[in-house]
């Protein structure tokens, strides 16, 4: 399959969706299973925003319980095992220890929480809660020795720029266009078409028609709706969730729910092989989204809020890589930023005989499938077009191996491409699942896969991801498609760089 990451055909579309993050993307691979003309815009790259920018997981919210957002949580739990299920190359469960700390949540209001937890999402296959005993379990090993008892419970981990990604490749297999490198410039409603000027990182300019527009850019949102002359119904709350990536702090595949002084939480989740996780701050953020770094103070807190638990402190020097996003919230008038919805709400602009636009506030990674159901059955009424959901069951690319089981597939893959060291065929696994095979494909040797460009990392693989997956420098590659930046120089950002500008 060739995937043009900049080109698209000058026809007429059902629907326009701006933005190529988690919701943008998993609309546009809904609608264009649905059998309708689809083009997604995303003017950087797919998941370049807050969509890599999260901590990873595919959970309920356990402290969305705290804010009475049964709804909410019900649904992110009963999407767990459903992604888990279309994509279990990339979604992995993993049990998560809640210390019961004096001067915190009390035990009993832990465990109420925790059974509501197991319930109310129609648990299928993960375990359940069970607590937990120092002396009797190994999770207490890294904490202090205060802390006697836990609870330890089930959530998922995902790697969230590939899940973008393989929505992506889905819709398109399913022939939606996704243009990335161009953006939304303007829209004009004309009869009951838009007409859609965009243009491209390198300057080009067209104009594309569509019945409907989608606006899913999340912070950037009501940007889009100034530029289409569209009224905001609706209020936008930037929030800054900030993460921290440090060397392995504890043995174990376990993560920690640690309650912070402030009464938030932090979670400590395992990152790769080698690293731990610390987030996330929540504060409020008004400046442009695209920019958002990590602040010292961030840092100070992060550190200093698991560093209350483990036994050894946590020097921020340590840290390897910090990231921030800006979430998208719908203003719900909460005070407090940490305690604003995660929930996703519509605004819909669809005056009689009109093209509509449908735009998304909020939301939560773990949502993006249902927002996806709920935003075009909203939408496609409007434009009297008839359709059913269809992505409940349906497995995403590369997840098409028996029973989920990871650790199976991976076996075999190392004794068939036994040439390859079994990091990289883990690594690779873990990316692309089955297709793993349009990368090594019929390769028998090292060197038929390329130039190694770093350890591990060959040509025939930045081809796969230029081909196949919009690949277009070496970020996109190190930073979003793969995770390969916490290993590399900037050296290896070079000869990538200059392997897509076809010097090398």
């Amino acid at each position: 399959m060739s995937v043009p990451a900049a080109t698209f055909a000058p026809v007429p579309y059902d629907l326009v969706i701006v933005g190529g993050g988690v919701n943008g993307i998993g609309i546009a691979r809904d609608a264009a299973g649905r059998g309708l003309g689809v083009l997604v815009l995303e003017g950087r790259d797919l998941a370049a925003a807050t969509s890599s920018a999260s901590s990873k997981l595919i959970h309920g919210g356990l402290r969305y319980l705290e804010h009475s957002e049964f709804r909410l949580v019900r649904e992110s739990l009963k999407e767990r095992e459903v992604l888990w299920t279309a994509a279990p190359h990339i979604v992995h469960p993993l049990r998560f220890v809640l210390p019961v700390r004096p001067g915190m949540r009390p035990a009993w209001v832990l465990r109420t929480g925790l059974f509501l937890y197991d319930h109310i999402g129609g648990r299928e296959h993960l375990p359940p809660t069970r607590t937990l005993r120092r002396g009797r379990a190994a999770a207490f090993a890294p904490l202090r020795d205060s802390i006697r008892t836990a609870f330890e419970y089930s959530d998922c981990a995902v790697d969230d720029a590939r899940l973008v990604v393989l929505n992506a490749i889905d819709a398109h297999e399913h022939g939606a266009a996704i243009a990335v490198g161009w953006r939304l410039t303007g829209a004009r409603r004309a009869a009951r078409n838009w007409n859609i000027d965009v243009e491209s990182s390198g300057g080009e300019r067209r104009t594309v028609q569509a019945r409907g527009l989608i606006n899913a850019a999340g912070p950037w949102v009501t940007s889009v709706l100034a530029s289409a002359g569209v009224p905001r119904h609706r209020a936008l709350r930037l929030v800054k969730g900030s993460h921290l990536v440090l060397p392995r702090l504890y043995t174990g595949r376990h993560a920690y729910t640690l309650q912070a002084q402030d009464g938030r939480v932090i979670f400590a989740v395992p990152y790769g092989d080698s690293y731990t996780l610390l987030g996330t701050t929540e504060i409020p953020y008004a400046a442009d989204a695209a920019q958002a770094s990590v602040s010292d103070t961030e840092v100070d807190y992060l550190c200093r809020g698991v560093g209350e638990y483990l036994r050894e402190p946590i020097e921020p020097k340590k840290v390897v890589w910090a990231y921030a996003g800006v979430r998208p919230l719908y203003d719900d008038g909460s005070v407090d930023a940490s305690t604003v919805t995660r929930d996703y709400v519509f605004d819909i602009d669809a005056p009689p005989d009109a093209a509509p636009i449908l735009s998304v506030f909020g939301g939560k990674l773990t949502t993006y499938r249902r927002l996806a159901e709920h935003a075009l059955a909203k939408l496609l009424p409007r434009m009297h077009i008839e359709t059913r959901p269809w992505t409940r069951g349906a497995v995403l690319p590369g997840g098409d191996f028996p029973n989920r089981d990871i650790e199976a597939f991976t076996a075999r893959q190392r004794v068939r491409y036994d040439f390859l060291p079994p990091s990289t065929i883990r690594r690779m696994c873990r990316a692309y699942g089955t297709r793993i095979e349009r990368i090594i494909g019929a390769a028998r040797s090292v060197a038929d896969l390329g130039d190694e460009l770093a350890p591990g990392l060959f040509a025939a693989e930045l081809a796969y991801l230029r081909r196949e997956e919009w690949a277009r420098c070496a970020d996109d590659v190190l930073w979003r498609r793969s995770k390969l930046g916490l290993q590399f120089d900037a050296s290896v950002v070079e000869t990538i760089n200059r392997w897509f500008a076809g010097g090398v």
